[in-house]
């Protein structure tokens, strides 16, 4: 029977276990199951730590019990799941059963690159987002903005949630992480470099690092120590290398990017949870070509905090912060205060949002619907204020109609006998 009585020297401990999912976990107690921290999915099962006595061991569980069609809910790497080792065998290396799935604290869920609106379970019960960008390649500072609009948004549902506002205020920490530094330049040029992402992410951490020499690692995993941290970010960015530095050996493998176009080749095909040297766990993704939002209004006001705040000034509380006069916004853009960029982008990943979260959600479907309703009829009013009455159209004030229009005189080219059998054949 699984020990309840949670310590710092508890086996699991290393692994994210506490009070907390101890709690979780009271349910199932005394029913012959046992909890285990899923490190890996593959194909309907899962890789598992459990408690072996004063260390820990890995296990193969079947998830049929647990399947289901919502991609929000399937199991996950970082997942707490309840284990049946005793009854659920179903193969001679399969070693039991998934029965639950623990309730989650915080997730990293983007927009599932199918045509489908669903979203995709990326991590689950994580304390550090590590958003990692190659300065091998110009610095793309509106990748950084989507990736953490998604890691400040917390997911909203992300399946078995445990509380929403710790996934949003409490919960994963994002961290920029600049990798290949050695690729930037000159010092100065490397700062320049920082600043710009600083920018990008007010008020979030922005570490410059490189595995080839080793700059900034160790304060890298001074961050990451004690907690859950999992590395996104495109293919090529270096995040495998920068896992093995980190993990302390090579157990990831790692390939050089395309000398044609500069880009990464898809080296990590799983997601990994392994535990690090010095306290804590990292999980290692596959490399992610496309991000797509996924229920980030949060996200999006906390990563444009700057933009938002500035909305406050606004003369209306609606302005859409484009041509509406008293409009603080484009008075910060134009005296230099906010990057047009920055603007350009936070619309782009609001409308992306919305029309996301419109997919699914019924009013907001009729409510966009009647907002452009009633500016098509607003700008069919002032366009027929600019023309002004035409002719046989009622004068203002007259009371009588306008002359009659002059007679339209037939285009001599196309009474032609030429262009009268054109348009036969057309027909």
């Amino acid at each position: 029977m699984f020990d309840l009585d949670f310590s710092a020297a508890h086996p699991l401990t290393a692994y994210g276990w506490d009070d907390g999912f101890a709690q979780s976990f009271t349910p199932f107690a005394g029913q012959g199951l046992v909890p285990g921290r899923i490190v890996r999915v593959d194909r309907g099962r899962v890789d598992a730590v459990v408690a072996a006595g004063d260390g820990i061991r890995t296990v193969l569980a079947d998830t049929a019990l647990v399947a289901t069609r919502d991609p929000m809910r399937v199991p996950c790497t970082g997942d707490w799941a309840v284990l049946d080792l005793e009854n659920g065998r179903s193969g001679d290396h399969v070693d039991g059963v998934v029965r639950a799935l623990l309730p989650r604290r915080t997730a990293f869920v983007r927009s599932a690159s199918s045509k489908r609106s669903e979203g995709q379970v990326l991590a689950t019960n994580i304390d550090h987002i590590v958003i990692c960008v190659s300065l091998a390649d110009q610095l793309d500072l509106g990748r950084i903005e989507r990736f953490l609009a998604l890691a400040m948004s917390g997911a909203g549902d992300a399946g078995p949630l445990h509380d929403s506002a710790l996934a949003t205020e409490g919960g994963a920490q994002p961290v920029v992480v600049l990798t290949k530094a050695d690729l930037a330049g000159d010092p100065a040029g490397l700062a320049h470099l920082i600043e710009d992402a600083e920018a990008a992410a007010p008020g979030v951490q922005v570490l410059a690092v490189s595995s080839e020499t080793g700059d900034g690692t160790d304060v890298l995993a001074a961050v990451l120590a004690g907690g859950t941290s999992v590395l996104l970010g495109q293919s090529g960015a270096g995040k495998s290398t920068l896992a093995n530095v980190l993990l302390g050996e090579r157990l990831q493998r790692v390939q050089a990017i395309r000398d044609r176009d500069g880009k990464g080749r898809h080296t990590t095909t799983t997601r990994d949870l392994r535990a690090l040297p010095g306290g804590g766990v990292l999980i290692d993704t596959p490399g992610l070509r496309g991000v797509g939002m996924w229920d980030a209004e949060s996200g999006l006001a906390r990563t444009f905090s700057d933009v938002e705040a500035l909305a406050e000034e606004c003369r209306f509380h609606d302005c859409a912060h484009r041509s509406e006069p008293g409009c603080a916004v484009q008075e910060a853009v134009e005296c230099g205060e906010l990057p047009a960029r920055r603007l350009d982008s936070y619309r782009k990943l609001q409308r992306e949002n919305q029309r996301i979260v419109a997919k699914t959600d019924a009013r907001l479907r009729a409510e966009i619907r009647r907002d452009w309703k009633q500016k098509q009829a607003l700008g069919r009013h002032l366009m027929e204020r600019k023309r002004g009455p035409q002719s046989g159209e009622m004068r203002g004030g007259e009371g009588r109609p306008g002359p009659p229009s002059p007679p339209r005189t037939p285009c001599p080219i196309s009474a032609s006998p030429a262009c009268r059998a054109r348009r036969t054949l057309g027909a």
